[in-house]
């Protein structure tokens, strides 16, 4: 985000609108920097035109490193370090080790998950939110749209928002949220 960056934020009263904002904003040309709502609202990342995320690609990985480093642990532990014959199995008997395998893959895939959630979103417990308008906490809509990341001059892209059902447009600086 550039320092000082200027956005045009409509405010919309319903859901409904706002998708059907959305979609027609976007045929205008005007390149949206971000939606806001108080609740979820669905097909939002249709009309936005969200890609689907790769927090499930981390999860794996995250998974598959829970397992590996399990197993690493239970056959260096039992096979090496420590070998002992318990009930007359061999010292790396890998049905043994399933449990604790299944569970140090949940809890680093779980725990994985969370910490890629918190960076990509960028959430952090010392940070303050950035709102573009505090009525987004309760019931209003609110579409960003980055005046230096589009073409289109502010007087048309505040018309365009003010045709597709904003209630109202303001302009804001990032600086000053």
């Amino acid at each position: 985000m550039a320092k000082g960056s200027d956005f045009l934020v409509g405010i919309y009263e319903d859901e409904d609108v706002l998708l059907e904002g959305i979609r027609n904003v976007r045929e205008k040309g005007v390149k949206i920097h971000e939606v806001y709502s108080p609740f979820p609202v669905h097909g939002i990342e249709d009309a936005l035109g969200y890609r689907r995320s790769r927090l499930s690609i981390a999860a794996f990985l995250f998974g598959l490193l829970g397992t590996s480093l399990a197993l690493i642990m239970q056959v260096g532990m039992m096979g090496f370090d420590w070998p002992m014959i318990i009930g007359g199995k061999n010292f790396i008997a890998f049905p043994s080790f399933i449990p604790v395998t299944f569970e140090f893959t949940v809890l680093l895939a779980s725990f994985g998950m969370v910490g890629t959630f918190f960076v990509i979103s960028d959430l952090k417990p010392w940070g303050k939110p950035k709102l573009f308008d505090i009525r987004i906490t309760d019931d209003k809509h609110v579409m960003a749209i980055d005046l230096s990341k589009n073409d289109i001059k502010e007087e048309e892209i505040s018309k365009i928002l003010k045709d597709n059902g904003a209630s109202e447009v303001n302009k804001k600086n990032y600086d000053d949220l």
